[in-house]
């Protein structure tokens, strides 16, 4: 017998420990008469966020269908926590990796994709703010650097594969609360996690509400301008393209201070250390809970780790 295949429970590869995290409830930072709030931990994933499971999706679907291919490399624009998934499967799977970011976002994203072997094209931000503008001058560049030979972009905001990478997330939500969900919560990015969550979920039970949260500086769903933001990782400042609004049935807009304070407030009050979306997912999970009443359960996502978010303004220096 193969040595590897006898040690039990081992995982073949660090790919296989993508997925099946822990839902957990929120115990302190919840109001009373509220429903019931239960977070999803997916800094469990090995990057330590939840766009693991989009990267291996969107590497997987293309590695079947020939449009990647042994010895070509890969392209993308990134926030920071795609393109470090994206280079952990290229770390895995022996893929080199050019990502387009920015200074708009945190610095251990980008050590990250660094120490994970990504080579990087920092395209500038309007005063480290995440706006329309700047999101479309990284798919620009990022387009540039896919036109050279052999080169794959995973285009991560028009690519229908990165949906079916939350299909999973909803089953497991659905098995771990045994059914008894009426309402998911989730920030807006590209806009592929919601569907997916809420394709799974709708079909397992319509009656279930999905509500997506965005930043209120920058709330284009609910019918606003854009503007620039701090909540990393959300509101590109236009509707993604695989935003599915028939399956939305509510937006919440968040202030990033809000949501910034609310992440420090789940690290000092429930232990849970998350960034800035996580914050604003807990704030529209509350409003949510509140009007669905105290027997009631709301699942959201803490997205990504606080780890990620250690130089930047949510924690540095905040005692």
């Amino acid at each position: 017998m193969d040595r590897e295949a006898q040690v039990i429970g081992a995982r073949s590869n660090v790919l296989d420990a993508i997925g099946n995290t822990s839902l957990v409830s929120l115990r302190r930072v919840v109001p009373a008469g509220c429903a019931r709030i239960s977070v999803k931990l997916e800094w469990e994933n090995p990057t330590g966020s939840m766009k693991d499971r989009v990267a291996q999706a969107m590497i997987s679907c293309a590695e079947a269908d020939g449009r990647l291919k042994p010895g070509d490399s890969i392209v993308e624009y990134t926030g920071g926590s795609t393109g470090t998934s994206l280079a952990l499967i290229g770390a895995a799977k022996g893929y080199r990796l050019q990502i387009v970011t920015s200074d708009a976002f945190s610095q251990e994203k980008l050590d990250h994709m660094v120490a994970l072997g990504a080579e990087l094209t920092l395209v500038p931000s309007e005063g480290g703010r995440t706006t329309k503008k700047l999101i479309l001058d990284m798919i620009e560049a990022a387009r540039e650097l896919s036109r050279r030979p052999r080169t794959f972009w995973t285009d991560q905001l028009e690519n229908r594969d990165s949906v079916t990478g939350y299909f999973a997330l909803g089953e497991e939500i659905w098995n771990q609360t045994g059914g008894r969900v009426d309402a998911f919560v989730h920030c807006v990015g590209t806009g592929a996690s919601s569907r997916g969550v809420a394709t799974v979920l709708k079909r397992r039970q319509p009656k279930v509400r999905i509500v997506v949260v965005e930043p209120a500086e920058s709330a284009v769903l609910s019918g606003g301008p854009p503007g620039p933001h701090k909540i990393e990782g959300v509101g590109i400042g236009y509707t993604p393209p695989l935003f599915e609004p028939s399956l939305i049935d509510g937006i919440v807009a968040v202030p990033t201070e809000d949501a910034k304070a609310m992440a420090r407030r789940l690290s000092r009050e429930e232990g849970l250390f998350a960034g800035t979306s996580s914050g604003a997912n807990v704030i529209a999970a509350i409003e949510v809970g509140k009007q669905l009443g105290a027997d009631a359960h709301v699942v959201t996502l803490m997205v990504d780790s606080g780890l990620k978010y250690l130089s930047t303004d949510v924690y540095r220096g905040k005692r």
